[in-house]
């Protein structure tokens, strides 16, 4: 699929950042071949209140839908409340950036969103 090349999802991530979107700049494209060499998309986003990433991907070579999965961690992460609440608005920004590349995979492969 062509929208997973390094050239389009850099510029995808270009217009999120444009918008204004809280942590946008947490976020950068990875090179990453697939069967065949084939590109498979994928972002990756820097938590800064975890010690830990976040890989954003289509969940498969062939879907236009994105899933987020986070690094494995040796050993458990403590937080308090306002770390908490922290984590939880970058995490609420990798999901705002998944479904930003899911709409715009569609768009792209031309399946109606409305």
């Amino acid at each position: 699929m062509a929208f997973r090349n390094l050239e389009t999802l850099e510029s995808w991530l270009a217009e999120y950042r444009a918008l204004g979107k809280p942590m946008a700049d947490a976020a950068r494209v990875m090179v990453q071949d697939g069967d065949g060499g084939a590109n498979t998309g994928l972002v990756f986003f820097r938590l800064g209140h975890a010690p830990t990433g976040v890989f954003i991907q289509p969940v498969t070579q062939d879907a236009s839908d994105w899933v987020a999965t986070l690094e494995p961690r040796e050993e458990n992460l403590v937080l308090d409340a306002q770390e908490l609440l922290e984590l939880a608005g970058e995490l609420a920004a990798v999901s705002e950036l998944c479904a930003f590349l899911e709409a715009k995979s569609q768009v792209y492969r031309g399946i109606d969103i409305a």
